[in-house]
């Protein structure tokens, strides 16, 4: 299933991808939820209910203009919860800035996201970064509460997937002894378009990713290259934290950031950025 936050006439809806790709809020179809946080902690309840109602209605559904899609969660509970380094390549193309290939542990930090970027909204351009680059990484949620899991349990705790662009102000995650202040100012946290249901992803390990910029492919690779896969991190990070049910974990980068690059190239106003991948969609993005 294909899950949205919507806009319409200034309201905010939770709607489901039917049959014919067409969009139906859940209030339409009788399925009263606030936001995708509440169908979140609700979901094991309601699922056959939507499933359902969708099928009845898979002649329905709302025309493109008459609505705007949000970023599926638009007000996280927590901050995200981010893997750095998560692909070889990655390390590889940043070893003269931090080198982790002597690194044995999975790298976790943390994002601060008071409201999620839309997945066309503008990524804005602050007067003191210089350096701004763009991060495609798979987006994980949790359906509920983790504590002290095996790796073996975490596929069950998994609601479903979205994009992320992780924006980092590279300036400020290297000025600071962490990487929290330039990976967190105000719509660096472009996410969407939808939420695919765990059930709908045949191996979250065998996707492919991608970003362009002005149509310029900079990153593409697969999934399956994480050093740390999603259920490993879940189990991991669960061991003596309570993991909540809305939980957003970002899974990492691949290489072909625009730090990487030799010399770098960072995004400017105007720049078109478009992160992929398969299964999900992709987020569009102008740096203005």
């Amino acid at each position: 299933m294909k899950l949205y936050t919507v806009e319409v006439n200034n309201q905010q809806y939770v709607a489901a991808e039917n049959r014919n790709k067409k969009l139906v809020t859940l209030d339409s179809m009788g399925i009263k939820v606030k936001d995708m946080n509440e169908l979140i902690v609700r979901y094991d309840e309601l699922r056959d209910g939507i499933g359902k109602a969708l099928a009845v209605n898979e002649n329905a559904g709302m025309e493109a203009g008459e609505y705007r899609i949000k970023a599926p969660i638009p007000v996280p509970w927590q901050d995200v919860i981010c893997l750095g380094v998560n692909y070889r390549a990655h390390i590889e193309e940043t070893v003269d800035v931090l080198d982790f290939t002597k690194k044995a542990d999975t790298v976790y930090f943390s994002k601060r996201v008071n409201t999620a970027n839309d997945p066309d909204g503008m990524i804005p351009v602050y007067d003191f970064v210089d350096s701004l680059d763009y991060e495609a990484e798979l987006g994980v949620i949790l359906k509920k509460d983790a504590l002290n899991i095996t790796v073996e349990e975490a596929a069950a705790y998994i609601f479903g997937y979205t994009i992320i662009n992780d924006v980092s102000a590279r300036n400020l995650q290297f000025k600071h002894q962490q990487w929290y202040r330039g990976k967190s100012l105000d719509g660096y946290t472009p996410m969407g378009p939808c939420i695919v249901t765990a059930d709908e992803i045949r191996n979250a390990h065998d996707l492919a990713i991608s970003c362009y910029v002005n149509d310029e492919k900079r990153q593409e690779s697969n999934t399956g290259y994480m050093i740390t896969t999603v259920e490993e991190a879940i189990a991991e990070l669960s061991q003596g934290m309570t993991l909540k049910s809305g939980t957003i974990i970002a899974t990492g980068t691949p290489g072909g950031v625009g730090m990487g690059m030799k010399p770098p190239v960072f995004l400017k106003k105007k720049d078109v950025v478009k992160c992929e991948i398969e299964g999900i969609g992709s987020l569009v993005n102008t740096v203005g």
